[in-house]
């Protein structure tokens, strides 16, 4: 019996100047169109590309380091993350700025969405003397990790692959972020209280809220009481838990997660990445910019040619 084709919804995350864009087309060739967002004027791109007989419909979502509200892009990126529920979520990184891509990767995973780590530029990695374990990565974060040079259409057929057997995953244990003891049994109280709300648990994970809730976060709380009113209960507790937080452990609970955040990927890259002390140096254009302006020889020099331009225009 001929098995029925399936559509596999996937969205496509990422920070800025990761290459999403380039992995976009690379995965989805001619098979795109552009809308809109629903009452924004910010560009939604769609494609699609069959694999293994089902067809995988990829929207490609802003550009954003975090997950917070701050920004209209954040807040579009982490509404189609929470409303549209994707099946899988391919995470563009930067290959030689692990360190600073894995901050978005741990608030995908908090997400309990199927992940898929895609480090791009691994050329580029190459050349600044990075040597990258995949598998060790892989297993560190218990996601799927596939390497491209979108650029040079290097890797798509893996990606689609790790996409599609993802898809195909089931009962695996997401890796999980300690955020110490003190931080940690708050956030199993909350857990715990959350997980009652049935509703709410359609849209996001007990564990990814509990987080939000302990930094503050607005569009949180707005999540809680769009299903459950003001519930005076839950959010008064969460105001206690924040105002007593920082007396007994000296830091606020934000604080706390971002520094556990920022040392899990620095022992993770310390796990998985390897300094050869080959890399050419030559990066890419912006580094090797930098390089000259910041140089102890010709660093002075551009700044006082720079202050003689902007005299003689005055």
């Amino acid at each position: 019996m001929k098995r029925k084709k399936r559509e596999i919804l996937a969205a496509l995350a990422g920070q800025p100047n990761s290459g999403k864009s380039t992995i976009f087309n690379l995965l989805t060739g001619a098979r795109q169109h552009v809308a809109n967002y629903p009452g924004v004027t910010v560009e939604k791109k769609i494609g699609a590309f069959t694999s293994n007989g089902d067809k995988v419909v990829i929207v490609d979502l802003p550009g954003t380091y975090s997950l917070t509200s701050y920004t209209q892009e954040e807040r579009i990126a982490r509404d189609f993350l929470l409303l549209e529920k994707p099946e899988v979520v391919i995470d563009v990184v930067d290959a030689s700025n692990l360190e600073r891509s894995l901050y978005l990767a741990f608030q995908l995973i908090e997400m309990g969405l199927p992940l898929v780590l895609n480090l791009n530029m691994v050329d580029v990695a190459g050349r600044r003397g990075m040597e990258i374990d995949m598998n060790e990565l892989s297993r560190a974060l218990n996601v799927p990790v596939v390497g491209t040079i979108g650029n040079k259409g290097r890797g798509k057929a893996e990606l689609r692959q790790a996409v599609h057997a993802t898809y195909n995953r089931h009962d695996v244990a997401p890796f999980r972020l300690d955020y110490g003891e003190a931080l940690e049994s708050v956030l199993t109280c909350l857990e715990e209280k959350l997980s009652g709300y049935m509703h709410l648990m359609e849209h996001c994970s007990a564990r990814w809220l509990a987080v939000k809730l302990m930094e503050g976060d607005s569009e949180a709380r707005r999540l809680v009481r769009q299903h459950y009113g003001e519930d005076a209960d839950l959010l008064q507790e969460v105001d206690r838990k924040r105002e007593e937080f920082p007396s007994k452990n000296k830091k606020s609970p934000q604080k706390i997660i971002a520094w556990i955040r920022h040392k899990t990927a620095e022992r993770i890259l310390e796990q998985c990445v390897r300094k050869t002390g080959t890399g050419t140096g030559t990066g890419t254009l912006t580094d090797r910019v930098d390089k000259i302006v910041c140089s102890r020889i010709f660093g002075p020099v551009i700044l006082v040619v720079t202050l003689f331009v902007l005299y003689e225009l005055s």
